[in-house]
């Protein structure tokens, strides 16, 4: 394994990770095959996470109706304005998880077309020792580790649910510690592409990217913060993969950089 590059103070560590997604994007763009290969799982993704969040909202405040059944006997005031505070909850638990759960399906669904994508962008700044793996495993991979990112999504769901009841905190700080704990899942779950390809697991992942938190974060909460616009997030998926392969190299100590930005 290549030794790690020397970090930076977290706040240059922090925009170096942001400018990985637009180069990502750049990289992409210049290849349309591989983008509109990158959009068809993204595109079927899209619809049910959609379709989903989309009964989520228009239920909720039946569903914080359910919730509250305790407040039947409150006052009116204090009953509807604590259920609207429980509907607020709900609809931002709902979104951080379709978020995630978009990425995580986005990812099992079109793993051979982000594949190709990661292999792409690896080649272009001198390529990496592959570990040959079966298709099959590498699902079977990568399914687990969704499944077990997704569980840790819906536990930090939870307690984030639980701070969004608290008035004041619930409508300003949560929804901050939501984006930058989406950001980390998301930032550790789209890296699993160019990390698997280096036969390195979801252990190896969480820690070098621990390593990284800063540069880790600054990749992450952008594309958190794009998936959050609709149809955006189908643009953005190959894009995130190719930024994920250079966050990659970047905690590995391999060049993501050409010779030109570096002179630059």
């Amino acid at each position: 394994m290549a030794i790690p590059v020397r970090q930076q103070n977290p706040l240059s560590e922090f925009f170096t990770g942001s400018s990985l997604l637009f180069r990502g994007l750049g990289l992409v763009v210049r290849s349309p095959r591989l983008l509109l290969l990158g959009l068809v799982p993204g595109v079927i993704s899209f619809a049910l996470v959609l379709t989903a969040l989309g009964i989520l909202l228009y239920f909720v405040r039946d569903v914080a109706t359910v919730l509250t059944w305790f407040a039947d006997g409150w006052s009116e005031v204090v009953r509807e304005g604590f259920r609207w505070l429980v509907a607020f909850a709900v609809a931002a638990v709902g979104i951080i998880l379709a978020v995630v759960t978009f990425t995580a399906l986005t990812l099992t669904i079109g793993d051979p077309f982000y594949e190709a994508i990661s292999k792409r962008v690896d080649d272009r700044f001198g390529g990496v020792s592959e570990v040959e793996v079966p298709w099959h495993r590498t699902f079977v991979w990568n399914l687990a580790d969704s499944l077990r990112l997704l569980l840790l999504s819906l536990l930090t769901s939870l307690v984030l649910f639980v701070l969004g009841l608290i008035p004041g905190v619930g409508q300003t700080v949560v929804p901050v510690i939501g984006a930058v704990i989406g950001g980390w899942l998301l930032a550790v779950e789209i890296a699993g592409v160019p990390f698997n390809r280096r036969g390195l697991r979801l252990r190896d992942r969480r820690r070098l990217l621990r390593a990284n938190r800063a540069l880790t974060l600054g990749f992450g909460v952008p594309v958190f913060m794009a998936f959050l616009v609709p149809f955006v997030a189908v643009l953005v998926m190959p894009a995130a993969v190719a930024g994920s392969t250079l966050l990659t190299r970047r905690v590995l100590g391999q060049p993501f950089q050409t010779e030109r930005e570096l002179v630059g």
